[in-house]
């Protein structure tokens, strides 16, 4: 995957799941009145949906063939769901945090979370993929990536984690040296934006920069907002997160 991402679809086996997900994602919006951030215009739906371990939600398979991964078991997918006026100011949020959603699309790497008060960055998370699966038909507030960034953010943390025994790469702060790759790529990476339809998938290599981008004007969506479903299943390790492909 040079480019960081890849495109997969459209296919019969993604969208039947994407509709039975999409089912049950309705059913969750209207049962939950918490969990929106960005001044109500982001529902951030980490464990939302009801798939299965295997993948499938309500008796709908999960398209393991089509998708060419390796089938395990699955954590309860992510239902991000971004409405009109995406992002908004909240009081959760900083001017400059604000500003970075607004302005860089909050171009992020999954995994690295911030730790302590100090926000120290360190990777908590290792994913093996990520795997976007559009849940309504709209072009709204697309997923964007900076393409090839994984291979700079993958040299910058291993240059800054090689010190370390790798057993204990999961406990090192990783932020300086997170913060001038993510600089790096700003500069040197062409930024593209992914839109996608239900019976799609996108899937990013798991050290690959992306964001969300604004809700542009003229853009538009189904009632509930522009919905999509996400998976993450970890590694064991950090090292291997770091070395394998």
């Amino acid at each position: 995957m040079s480019r960081g991402w890849q495109r997969i679809g459209p296919d019969p086996g993604i969208r039947a799941w994407a509709d039975a997900a999409r089912a049950a994602a309705l059913a969750t919006l209207a049962a939950t009145a918490e969990d929106w951030r960005c001044g109500g215009t982001w529902f951030v739906g980490v464990d939302a949906l009801p798939n299965a371990p295997d993948g499938s939600i309500d008796g709908t398979p999960f398209p393991w063939q089509v998708l060419s991964l390796p089938p395990e078991p699955l954590h309860r997918a992510q239902l991000s769901v971004i409405r009109p006026g995406y992002p908004r100011p909240s009081p959760d949020e900083s001017p400059a945090a604000f500003a970075y959603r607004r302005d860089r699309d909050a171009a992020h790497l999954d995994g690295l979370l911030p730790i302590g008060p100090e926000k120290a960055r360190m990777v908590k998370e290792p994913h093996a993929w990520i795997l976007g699966l559009p849940l309504n038909d709209t072009t709204a507030a697309p997923l964007t990536v900076w393409e090839g960034s994984h291979h700079i953010l993958r040299a910058a943390l291993s240059r800054a984690l090689a010190p370390h025994p790798p057993d204990i790469w999961g406990d090192i702060d990783v932020t300086d040296a997170y913060q001038a790759a993510r600089r790096e790529v700003f500069v040197t990476c062409r930024r593209i934006t992914l839109p996608a339809r239900p019976g799609e998938a996108t899937l990013l290599h798991r050290l690959t920069l992306h964001g969300v981008a604004a809700w542009a004007p003229g853009d538009t969506a189904p009632p509930e907002g522009r919905m999509i479903a996400y998976l993450r299943p970890q590694l064991p390790s950090v090292e291997g997160w770091l070395t394998a492909p």
